[in-house]
């Protein structure tokens, strides 16, 4: 039994105030016994303590008990990514069965997509030609579909797919770990190999390979696990942003692979990016969530969590993270009104909404 259970269960913590807070990832780890459920429901209907993280305009508060999924359904790991489509949904990906998760803005489960696709990496959502689509990079597939590009509809209806190019010069299947994938102003599909040799490969609309930029090092215009890419549009000239994890920096690329600048240094692992106007967010594995104003320096530090021994553990139950912190923030995403969503990296799974105080 974690401390937390210990207190709860002792009544030093207040049950219902505390489920109120945490919301049902927790409740799954506290193992709750089923006769507890109805308490739980109306523990969640009364109104609890607030929990705010952030500073200044990024000033946030938590919302209890968002995303919950159905009795005896779990997130398994979410070691994933968050994106909306134009209707506010939005979709998180996850490491089990359930594939990616569909929910309205208010946390209610809609639907399953991709269940032939139990560890989605990457989601990125675009637009093109009046259709909405995910550009997805698969860890594990079934049967046997391990490490691809997908191109999909929202619904989940596969209309592309990219393996390893023979180009690339692989001599085994495990050189191709991709972790990213974004489309280019012009369609052409940008796929970061970002568990494998560190590589980015641009491929045009229609998946022929191109040509392929970088590598793994530590100087500039190389990576140590190009974990994540982004489209930036915060200036004149579109450019490519890639989370350099373990160099713990963002770099700027063009989209004809020349490398512009290095954005950001002395981060804490940086995973994924999305945008809101001229701000970025920034998910750290070590137990962060950044704000980059359009200069790109640090204006907000969200969930920032202050035991080292939580960072990046991927063994820690949900439970035993304090609900306004991260562990290892994996996923995030910033929706059109400034709400934003982060995924932890953990054997369980832990998905926190982010709203904005007044």
């Amino acid at each position: 039994m974690n401390q937390t259970q210990t207190l709860i269960e002792s009544g030093i913590i207040d049950r219902r105030k505390f489920c109120a807070v945490a919301g049902a990832a927790t409740l799954a780890t506290l193992a709750i016994p089923h006769a507890k459920a109805e308490e739980y429901a109306l523990a969640r209907s009364e109104a609890g303590p607030t929990l705010r993280t952030g500073n200044g305009e990024w000033t946030y508060d938590v919302v209890a008990g968002w995303g919950q999924l159905p009795a005896g359904t779990v997130f398994g790991g979410t070691h994933g990514a968050i994106a909306t489509g134009n209707a506010g949904h939005v979709y998180v990906s996850t490491q089990s069965e359930t594939g990616i998760l569909v929910y309205t803005p208010d946390g209610a489960l809609t639907k399953t997509i991709a269940s032939e696709y139990p560890e989605v990496h990457s989601i990125f959502h675009a637009q093109e030609n009046g259709d909405e689509f995910l550009y997805t990079t698969v860890q594990k597939g079934t049967p046997k579909e391990n490490w691809l590009f997908v191109k999909m509809k929202t619904d989940g209806t596969v209309v592309q797919k990219i393996t390893a190019p023979p180009e690339a010069g692989f001599k085994t299947p495990n050189e191709w770990r991709l972790t990213a994938a974004v489309p280019g102003p012009d369609g052409s599909i940008f796929i970061a190999n970002g568990y494998g040799d560190s590589r980015l490969f641009r491929f045009d609309k229609n998946g022929n390979y191109r040509a392929s930029y970088g590598g793994k090092g530590t100087t500039e215009g190389l990576f140590d696990c190009s974990h994540g890419l982004a489209f930036d549009t915060r200036y004149d000239q579109p450019l490519l942003l890639v989370c350099d994890r373990e160099n713990r920096r963002l770099c700027h690329f063009d989209f004809d692979g020349k490398f512009v600048r290095t954005v950001s240094q002395h981060l804490r692992r940086p995973c994924q990016v999305s945008f809101h106007g001229d701000y970025a967010l920034v998910s750290e594995l070590e137990g962060r969530v950044t704000i980059l104003d359009r200069d790109n320096v640090p204006v907000a530090f969200l969930g920032d969590n202050p035991q080292k021994a939580q960072w990046a553990n991927y063994q820690l139950q949900p439970a035993d993270i304090a609900p306004a912190f991260f562990s290892a923030a994996h996923g995030c995403h910033i929706d059109s009104e400034a709400n934003i969503y982060v995924s932890d990296w953990n054997r369980i799974g832990r998905v926190t909404k982010l709203a904005r105080s007044a």
